[in-house]
């Protein structure tokens, strides 16, 4: 049942892990705001992946078929050198036979349509900015910069990588003396390489360049690493006849927007230009003859970004009153594709801990987020450790092209463990119908559907 009567939930950022939550509290009938810093939300980026480990939540929600509309199905990843030969073939087709589904491919705007679509437009509130949030014995209250004030029954910070409510939050317990000690460099979040980012424009399915790899059932996922030069480059095409596309510098030193260092002007506008600049000439194995530089062509400018990959899986997760969510409590590298899907997961185990609130009694908040914390957070270390990894495989020191020589010729059978841990974990919501699992390998256990009896198949 859901929680008592004039219970409230103050969501910052309407980021993917923001905006999932907002859809799953709107099922469940539980009241909710979500405040958004930026004038709209414009997803910058390229595109995720997402497969059987999310599935199964937008089935529940009657959404599978609505994602899967706007998604590209692949069923392989292919590793090239600059000279255009093809190094390794990841082949993803057992995750059909292993979870049910294939992964797939979608754009952050088709993704957040869709999520925004199960939100009632009056209960997102864009520009607002948060300055400080103040606790008390039965609620949270925020201040926007615009001097706006919201009171809610708790808050979850869903505000990214650097966000805002994890400082708020983290200060209050380091002058209580709660915070552990692995927390207190919370400003520190540590990055071995950055990102330049962006999707095209929609391609011409007929133009030659790209017509044969735009026509194909299953999108074309590249993968270049750099063969005398600090980088590696991605490339996948979508249902949209978009290309998307990363290419990722790897510093010879970790840093952090804490070191001195660090100057904001490496960042910006600006910035990604020059980087694009200095990028244009890798060559596009896929497709003969073009380069970076012609897709950076075909997208508007004010769609490619610089972006740190930071790294870092935080301890505490909620006080008092406030809880995080997403990359507020777990930014993890890019490489395995677990951050959109990670959040998700979170929203999904919250959802399911504020929904088992007894109703027409006290709440035990701090019951609540114990109980999402301990049932996310060994799977969060999992994908965080897996994703580390999967990203020092693209890095150009000895060691990576040692760990790179191994991979790719790892035996199918090994591979095949690596894509049950991938998609093994398959959450499903506990206060809707739960869906059949069509997976050949049962799913992974989830604390938080144990006292659920509603089995019925949607």
């Amino acid at each position: 049942m859901p929680p008592p009567p004039g219970f409230k939930v103050l969501i910052v950022g309407a980021g993917v892990g923001g905006l999932m939550l907002a859809g799953l509290l709107e099922r469940a009938q539980v009241d909710y705001e979500v405040f958004e810093r930026a004038p709209a939300i414009k997803p910058l980026g390229s595109a995720l992946s997402l497969g059987a480990n999310v599935f199964y939540i937008f089935k529940q929600l009657g959404l599978l078929e609505q994602l899967h509309a706007k998604a590209k199905p692949f069923g392989q990843t292919r590793a090239h050198g600059e000279n255009h030969d093809t190094v390794r073939v990841r082949d993803y087709s057992a995750a059909n036979e292993f979870a049910g589904y294939l992964p797939h491919i979608i754009p952050r705007p088709q993704l957040y349509e869709l999520l925004l679509s199960t939100i009632p437009p009056h209960k997102v509130h864009l520009q607002k900015r948060v300055l400080s949030l103040k606790h008390k014995e039965d609620g949270v209250s925020i201040t926007c910069a615009d001097k706006s004030t919201y009171e809610g029954s708790i808050l979850v910070g869903a505000d990214g990588a650097y966000s805002g409510v994890r400082q708020g939050l983290y200060r209050q317990l380091f002058e209580m003396e709660l915070l552990p000690e692995a927390d207190k460099d919370w400003e520190q979040l540590p990055f071995s390489s950055i990102c330049l980012v962006g999707q095209t424009r929609v391609m011409d399915i007929n133009d030659a360049r790209f017509e044969k790899v735009l026509k194909e059932t299953f999108s074309r996922f590249d993968i270049v690493v750099g063969d005398n030069r600090p980088y590696s480059w991605v490339t996948f095409t979508t249902r949209q006849n978009t290309l998307c596309w990363m290419v990722i510098q790897h510093l010879d030193k970790e840093s952090s927007r804490a070191h001195d260092s660090f100057r904001n002007s490496e960042w910006g506008p600006e910035s990604a230009q020059v980087m694009c600049e200095e990028v244009k000439d890798f060559p596009l194995p896929s497709y003969p003859g073009l380069t970076i530089g012609d897709l950076i062509k075909e997208t508007d400018k004010e769609l490619i970004s610089k972006v740190m990959l930071e790294e870092k899986l935080f301890e505490t997760w909620y006080g008092m009153r406030t809880v995080l969510l997403g990359d507020a409590c777990h930014k993890v590298h890019p490489a395995a594709g677990l951050g959109a899907v990670s959040a998700i997961h979170d929203a999904v185990i919250l959802a399911n801990a504020l929904h088992d609130l007894p109703s027409g009694e006290p709440c035990d908040i701090t019951k609540a987020f114990q109980a999402y914390r301990d049932e996310r957070y060994p799977i969060a270390k999992v994908s965080f450790d897996t994703s580390r990894k999967m990203g020092r495989i693209l890095g150009k020191n000895l060691i990576n092209v040692v760990i790179r020589f191994f991979i790719n010729r790892m035996p199918v059978f090994i591979w095949n463990m690596v894509l049950i841990r991938m998609y093994g974990y398959r959450p499903q919501v506990n206060f809707l119908p739960l869906v059949p699992d069509r997976g050949s390998i049962k799913p992974a256990p989830q604390r938080s559907l144990k006292a659920v009896s509603n089995t019925v198949a949607v």
